[in-house]
């Protein structure tokens, strides 16, 4: 395991977290029965019956799993 040879000074230490930043998803935008619906890409999606209750997640047209 790397351990650091000295203490890194709290600017240091600020100045490297503060090059992580938060990145806005990008969305997917698909036409479903009329609805437009927005999705993350690669991301397994909920299918919804009539009155709205889970019923399995799918993914590029296939059932992946149950809810």
């Amino acid at each position: 395991m790397a351990v650091p040879k000295r203490k890194m000074s709290r600017s240091n230490t600020n100045s490297r977290r503060s090059q992580w930043k938060a990145q806005v998803p990008t969305l997917v935008k698909t036409i479903e029965n009329g609805k437009v619906v927005y999705s993350l890409p690669h991301r397994a999606r909920v299918v919804e019956d009539s009155a709205g209750t889970p019923l399995f997640l799918e993914y590029k047209g296939r059932k992946v799993a149950d809810v």
